[in-house]
């Protein structure tokens, strides 16, 4: 607490106090009994409580600082009654504004002739943005108002703000188009509006900001094709349009930019075609991103030229051929990624002498031949290689095959004979035996290759109940996984190419229920695809050894396991399972968010899941999480948001803590009931306890446990072995960075798990909160 009787030394022209751990209310006489104050810095502390109106009485204020802090309520509107007022830092508070009137102070800072600097971002603001906005102070040259929840549209007006150098609008829910007059703020340096719901295309006039070095319109549903203007934008550091809805080629003009130096991200787009040649001009880039698009042909040896290269992610495309060469020369990365396209030949053994390394990603690609064992290799948790089904070698940890030394002497061999048998064929029959030597050389290859797993999804392959009894060596206990409501889940070896390891899921007929469990988990899993959501591979309906009825489920194995026994391990597996760190169950929320988000809106038929929880979240070797079983699973009709259901005990779809509160009222099956399971869901994985914990009951439960601390006392109910001392005991910044992600975090878990559906999130806003949380934790 400040002493009070600071407040009354009514000469100070200058208060400071920021960056602190300062706490209490600010008097409300403070601009009365500081008549004379000109520099008022309250910022990074815990003050509590209402902005003072009585600040308007000193009238000489130029600087109001109250960034970060526990601030709540309404912003003064006669804080326009300042004319000195240059400087106003409201951001990090609690700060609201629900109606229109509530936005009145924005209005009144229009007779602030002086202000230069407005930033109120990661407050609570929401409602629609003032038309008055584009009328402050012609002078002012930093606004920003991310992180709130601003709707409507951008006013197009904002043109009148010729001097603005920082504009951030980012984490909003503004829609509409992106006004073509941005293009006239010529002396924009900053340009923020990511993770928004702006749509259209992007204007050409965005090419005129020839002064722009930032510019980031990421997380929108914008579309057509990357405008060529940006060209014209010679001092561009940072281009993220990642998250949209982009297509065609990605532009030369673009890859022409010399000046990107932090970022270049096209990544999550529809973009397609070859990637040019003239991503060589790139010499200054530090981070470039073109996954998950449809990019296709062999990776350009130009890129070998982006020497300064230090993050580099080209996964989930249709690259093919070998990796070339020339990436020898980015010595410097850090992370890279290929995995999830269609190269091949030898894993490079260049890799081995990049020391600063960090993660290789070339899982899922045609590689084959022998893993390299120094370097990134030499680590387990340092590289990946999954889906390769024709490597060999490497460290033990891999479990992979042994390499023949005959193996490559074997292939030679059987090349000479080919060419031999050709030679001779040319001399004596000429070329049409030629022809068929070389036809029925590639029949015979083809006959005896062993069908791929994409094969066997196309052909639906039907697999026995003997074929599984020998795969989970005859259901052994030694194999058994996990067990669920309607049956027992067993790890099983097959003899496929390219997956030996499968998870078999064996529905327990008896249970009541089971027969409708199996049939809607295979009506689900048919039909939709997401990197989130666990793949059935196929489906066994025949009868045992006994003559009895047989239904079982060939899925995708997760060497990792289930989220549930990450949270929670049994005694004895203490020593063999690890803690999750904050950064990880971040990830792991926003990984079952997004597949939420597939399910319920972008799925061709949309899904309620209706039984989320950790045991039915299963963890990849990569630690991406995948939701699975879909027993209880419910289609929507295409013209209604929710189910009609009866009014029984077969209504209460769930498992107990999980369930959405209005299902035990008969109401129906919505996608707001998954809403509620996630929520519950974050806040169990970020306090370590259970729904179900013993110290819950009828008059409190795990939200209300949430609740009662949030947000001063967090840290006080956290997970303790999610924030270990050792590891973040670092300086105040980081905790405090550390602190503001799980605040926001729990934060959203606290609104998912609303007791009344309509104050629910909606998965697309989850999801965008979700990744603003972890961009507060990659600043740590």
């Amino acid at each position: 607490m400040i002493p009070p009787c600071l407040y009354n030394l009514s000469s100070i022209r200058v208060f400071s106090v920021g960056v602190n751990s300062l706490g209490g209310t600010i008097p409300s006489h403070i601009g009365s009994t500081l008549p004379h104050l000109r520099s008022l810095d309250m910022a990074y502390n815990a003050f509590t409580g209402l902005i003072p109106s009585s600040l308007s009485n000193a009238s000489e204020l130029f600087r109001i600082q109250f960034q970060s802090n526990n601030l709540h309520g309404k912003i003064p509107r006669n804080l326009g009654t300042l004319q000195n007022l240059s400087f106003l830092g409201l951001f990090g508070n609690q700060l609201e504004a629900k109606e229109a009137d509530d936005w009145s102070f924005l209005t009144a800072l229009t007779n602030c002739s002086k202000l230069t600097v407005l930033l109120i971002g990661n407050n609570s603001l929401s409602g629609v943005l003032p038309n008055s906005i584009s009328n402050v102070s012609t002078d002012i040259h930093t606004l920003g108002f991310w992180n709130n929840q601003i709707s409507g549209s951008l006013p197009s007006d904002i043109w009148n703000l010729k001097n603005l150098v920082y504009l951030d609008m980012s984490e909003n829910l503004l829609t509409g188009n992106i006004p073509a007059s941005l293009g006239n703020l010529n002396a924009l340096n900053v340009l923020d509006m990511s993770y928004n719901y702006f749509s259209g295309q992007i204007p050409p006039s965005m090419g005129n900001i020839s002064q722009l070095n930032w510019l980031s319109l990421a997380a929108n549903i914008l579309s057509g094709s990357i405008p060529t203007h940006l060209r014209n934008c010679k001092n561009l550091q940072l281009l993220n349009l990642s998250y949209n809805q982009f297509t065609g080629p990605i532009p030369i003009e673009i890859l022409s930019l010399s000046s990107l130096s932090e970022l270049l991200d096209l990544s999550h787009n529809a973009l397609h075609g070859f990637l040019p040649s003239e991503i060589g001009s790139l010499i200054n880039v530090n981070n470039l991103d073109v996954s998950e698009n449809r990019l296709y042909g062999e990776i350009p040896d130009s890129v070998g030229k982006c020497v300064v290269l230090v993050k580099l992610n080209m996964s989930g495309n249709f690259f093919e051929g070998i990796i070339p060469t020339s990436l020898a020369n980015l010595k410097g990365l850090q992370f890279l990624d290929l995995s999830s396209n269609n190269l091949s030949g030898h894993v490079p053994d260049y890799f081995q002498i990049f020391h600063s390394l960090q993660f290789l990603n070339l899982s899922f690609n045609n590689l084959e031949g022998e893993v390299p064992l120094g370097g990134v290799f030499a680590n387990m948790s340092a590289f990946s290689l999954i889906g390769n089904r024709k490597i060999c070698g490497g460290i033990q940890e891999l479990h992979l095959p042994p390499c023949s030394s005959t193996q490559p002497h074997g292939k030679k061999h059987k090349a000479a004979i080919l060419v031999a048998i050709i030679a001779v064929a040319s001399g004596v029959l000429g070329v049409s035996l030629i022809l068929f030597f070389v036809l029925l050389y590639r029949t015979r290859k083809t006959r005896m290759r062993r069908p791929s797993i994409a094969a066997i999804r196309t052909e639906h392959v039907r697999v026995s109940y003997a074929e599984l009894v020998r795969a989970t060596d005859g259901f052994s206990s030694a194999n058994l996984i996990g067990v669920g409501s309607f049956g027992s889940v067993y790890k099983g070896v097959m003899d496929w190419d390219d997956i030996k390891m499968v998870a078999v899921k064996i529905l327990n007929l008896q249970q009541q229920g089971a027969s409708r469990s199996f049939i809607a988990e295979c009506e689900a899993l048919r039909s939709i695809r997401h990197r989130n959501l666990v793949k059935i591979i196929t489906a066994c309906s025949s009868v045992d050894f006994r003559g009895n009825d047989f239904k079982a489920l060939v899925l995708e194995f997760m060497e990792n396991g289930s989220l549930e026994r990450w949270l929670h391990p049994e005694v004895n597996e203490q020593c063999q399972m690890r803690n999750l760190n904050l950064e990880q169950r971040v990830s792991i929320a926003i990984d079952v968010a997004s597949a939420l988000d597939y399910l319920h809106h972008h799925s061709p038929v949309p899904i309620v899941h209706c039984d989320l929880k950790p045991s039915n979240i299963l963890l990849d070797g990569d630690m991406t999480a995948r939701v699975s079983d879909f027993g209880l699973a419910k289609f929507l009709s295409e013209s209604a948001n929710s189910f009609s259901i009866s009014a029984s005990l077969a209504a209460i779809k769930g498992s107990v803590g999980y369930i959405a509160p209005e299902y035990g009222l008969g109401s129906q099956v919505s996608t707001q009931g998954d809403v509620y399971s996630y929520g519950i869901l974050l806040l169990e994985m970020f306090t370590g306890r259970r729904p179900t914990h013993e110290t819950f009951n009828e008059s409190l439960d795990l939200h209300q446990f949430v609740e009662m601390a949030f947000p001063t006392q967090i840290m006080n109910i956290v997970d303790p072995q999610l924030i270990r001392e050792e590891e973040y005991e670092i300086i105040d910044d980081i905790q405090h960075r550390i602190q503001e992600c799980l605040i926001s975090v729990i934060n959203i878990g606290l609104q998912c798990s609303c007791k009344l559906p309509k104050e629910r999130m909606h998965t697309g806003d989850i999801l965008k909160k979700m990744t603003a949380a972890r961009q507060i934790l990659g600043r740590v």
